[in-house]
């Protein structure tokens, strides 16, 4: 019994963990809730970031609007995605999100059109 514990202890202890990805280096001015927004960064080939929205208030609600061509995006929480991308590929890629909510500037749905560089 003891040999079983310890046999599915050690696989437990070897299973690969993913490392965390970091915050994309993002360029480009987060606006106010209702105004659309372009933002552009630049990550390695089959590299992960963490893209947050960052506008100032409350997020109502959050989501993808167009999924990438050359990479995975992902929804972590109501605030912050991930975005994969594709091992192998170098050039452009694009993607769209958006957020929905209430600030000191505005209110209404934004939309961020995102602009990637895959290395």
């Amino acid at each position: 019994m003891w040999r079983s514990i310890l046999a599915i202890a050690a696989l437990g202890l070897m299973t690969p963990v993913p490392a965390l990805a970091t915050d994309c280096r993002v360029t480009g001015w987060p606006s106010a809730f209702g105004v659309d927004m372009t933002a552009y960064f630049a990550v390695r080939s089959g590299e992960t970031c963490k893209f947050p929205i960052r506008i100032p208030g409350m997020m109502k609600s959050s989501g993808v609007a167009q999924a990438p061509a050359h990479g995975r995006i992902s929804q972590l929480n109501l605030t912050t995605f991930t975005y994969a991308a594709a091992r192998g590929y170098k050039g452009a890629d694009s993607f769209a999100i958006y957020g929905e909510g209430e600030g000191p500037y505005g209110s209404g749905r934004s939309v961020i059109s995102v602009n990637a560089t895959i290395q």
